[in-house]
Formats: C-alpha cells, sequence, structure tokens
C-alpha cells in the first residue's frame, strides 16, 4: 500500500464531505475500522457496526449522517451520503499498482499460427491458443490458460491464471476473469435411451460482453442451442453456477455459491445473495433482490425483494415466521378463555 499523506480538508474536498472535527488531521494510509491506527483514515457506513465507534482508533473515519453521534468526540470524522463510495474513491488512491505484464508470448506457451493476437498482447507460460481464436489489444492471458478453437477475448482483458475460455465462446472488453474459471463447458443436459442416457449436444456457445467481472472457479455453460449470455457489467462471485442458456441483464450482482437453472432470465440490476437458487426457465424482473440461501421457484415481477426456500415476499415471509408465536399466544388466550368458561358453568350449577 502506498504511503500519502492527506489531510481531512483534502479528503472531504474529493469525497464532497462535511467535516467534524480538525481538519487538519492527516493521514497517510487506511485500513477496517477494528484495525485503523491514527495515521490511518477508516469508515463506518451501516448502523449495525455502531459500536465499532467507541474503541475506533482511526485518525479520520468517513461515516454516514445518522452515526456521526456515536463516535468519540475527539474523532475527526468526514460524513458522506454514500460511504461505501467515498471510501473506495479514497482507498484507491493508496493502493498499490497492480502487476505489469510484458507484452509478449512466453517460450513455454503454445499458440496456433491461425490464431489472431492484437497489439501488446500478453501470452504467458504454459497458456495455450487453439486455431482461430482472436485476443484483442492489451490483453493480458494468464499462464495455465486455455482458449480454444474460435474463441474471441476482447481488448483490455485479464484473464487470470487457469482460465478456460471453450470453443466460439466470446468475452467482451475490459473483462476481468479470475483463477479457474471455466466458460463454455457443456450444459448439463441427458435424455432417457434404451441403452440409459443419452447426452444432449450442447451447439450452443457463451457470450459474456464489456466490462464484466467473474470470480475464481465459477463456471457458466455453452448454451444448448443460441447462447448463454452474460451481459454488460456483471459482477459475479467465486463459485457461482450459471446453467445453459441463462441471460443475465447488465449490471448484475451473483454472490458466492449461488446457482442458477438453465434458461432462466434475470432483468437489469437483479441481486443474488450468497447461495441463492433460482429454478430453470423463470425469469426475475429488474432490480429483484433474492436474500441469501433462497430458493427461487416461480418468476418474480421486477423491483421485488425475496427470501427464504421456497422464495416468497418479505411481508410473506415475516407473516408466517411469526405464526408460532401468535399461535403460542392464541392458545394461551383460548386456554384463559376456556377457564372462565368452566368457572362460569361451575358458578352456574352451584346457583341452581
Amino acid at each position: 500500500m502506498k504511503s500519502i499523506s492527506m489531510s481531512a480538508a483534502q479528503i472531504a474536498e474529493i469525497v464532497k464531505g462535511e467535516i467534524i472535527g480538525d481538519a487538519s488531521r492527516i493521514v497517510t494510509g487506511v485500513a477496517g475500522i477494528k484495525e485503523a491506527a491514527p495515521e490511518q483514515l477508516s469508515f463506518v457506513g451501516s448502523r449495525k457496526y455502531e459500536a465499532l465507534l467507541k474503541d475506533a482508533g482511526a485518525g479520520i473515519i468517513l461515516i454516514c449522517p445518522d452515526l456521526a453521534k456515536f463516535a468519540k468526540p475527539e474523532s475527526t470524522l468526514i460524513v458522506c451520503k454514500n460511504v461505501d463510495h467515498a471510501f473506495t474513491v479514497i482507498a484507491a488512491m493508496y493502493a498499490d499498482e497492480a502487476p505489469a505484464f510484458t507484452p509478449g508470448v512466453h517460450p513455454s506457451a503454445v499458440v496456433s499460427p491461425e490464431a489472431k493476437l492484437g497489439s501488446n498482447v500478453s501470452i504467458n507460460a504454459n497458456a495455450v491458443i487453439e486455431a482461430g481464436a482472436e485476443i484483442g489489444d492489451n490483453t493480458v492471458i494468464g499462464a495455465g490458460c486455455y482458449i480454444g478453437h474460435d474463441a474471441k477475448i476482447g481488448a483490455d482483458s485479464l484473464l487470470y491464471p487457469n482460465v478456460t475460455v471453450m470453443y466460439r465462446c466470446l468475452v467482451g472488453r475490459k473483462a476481468v476473469i479470475h483463477p479457474g474459471v471455466v466458460i463454455g463447458g457443456d450444459g448439463f443436459g441427458f435424455v432417457p435411451g434404451p441403452q440409459g442416457l443419452v447426452k444432449v449436444p450442447q451447439t450452443g456457445i457463451v457470450q459474456i460482453d464489456d466490462d464484466v467481472e467473474i470470480g475464481a472457479n465459477t463456471t457458466i455453460d455453452r448454451a444448448r442451442f443460441g447462447r448463454t449470455w452474460v451481459k454488460s457489467n456483471v459482477k459475479i462471485d467465486n463459485h457461482v453456477m450459471i446453467a445453459h442458456n441463462v441471460v443475465i441483464g447488465e449490471s448484475s450482482i451473483i454472490v458466492a455459491q449461488a446457482g442458477i437453472a438453465g434458461s432462466s432470465e434475470l432483468g437489469r440490476g437483479v441481486i443474488l445473495a450468497a447461495k441463492a437458487g433460482v429454478n430453470g426457465h423463470i425469469t426475475l424482473g429488474d432490480g429483484v433482490q433474492v436474500a441469501g440461501a433462497s430458493g427461487v421457484l416461480r418468476s418474480v415481477p421486477a423491483g421485488q425483494t425475496v427470501i427464504g426456500a421456497p422464495a416468497e415476499s418479505q411481508r410473506d415471509f415475516m407473516g408466517r415466521l411469526a405464526l408460532p408465536g401468535r399461535f403460542e399466544k392464541l392458545s394461551k388466550k383460548f386456554a384463559a378463555l376456556q377457564a372462565e368458561v368452566e368457572a362460569l358453568k361451575a358458578q352456574l350449577e352451584a346457583d341452581k
């Protein structure tokens, strides 16, 4: 991490925040709120972390407006509307430069003479580039990568070591693909026959549009026909499984260990939290949010948030979750009323 001296006043100007405390306070780095030292900047952007403020040692804290009152009086705060974004901007200024890759082909790499390499391409050790493959300008193909026949990788992309892009698949510009990703393995398709299960040919491709990032060990299957399509600016975490003919809309976020079954379609800006599962042949509308470990069995209209397995609206989920407690209370009330009725019966009998 770089060591850069910045004052609270300078940081506030960059993030358009309001200073509470010493505007001349200097920091030289960034860190998380638990470990930050007096010479470092940190942030707290959610009420669930407010308890950490009482022991925070950070020299400057980026903070949301409703948390400022919980900080120590001696703290230097910068109040921001979007704390996460503000911290990201500042942290990027302190981040070390990414490793540089020298353009050229490593002697141990195997590149078909029928492949097309753009300018300033870097092909690292033991990579294999098959016939008909095309690599765009300034793209880095990491050690041990495999780029299949007629596959295309766009300009300014970075494939970390051991990425596999199978035949005819397409990856757009400015892609970042982390180690172990497999793009274009066969979709899962078998039908029963007289001799047992028969494999269904998977004749389509995977298309990854521009500015997509894919986390380590994620798999995206080729289509049975047509394409499995990840649209622009989608961000996919580690260990995600995307099946054949799935479509993921622009700027969606798919978090670790989520799985999307075949031929499902996700709209723009969808969020699947960790371990969420999506049934095949359904649609999630624009902006749908699926809570962690939920199982979505039916299509969900745009803008809804669903939770649980099977997934349902937050209101329905919370209502169902509250039912046992309500039932217990009603049972107690019923028992009390029953006791009163029995007492009245006994009194009537006594009065006869």
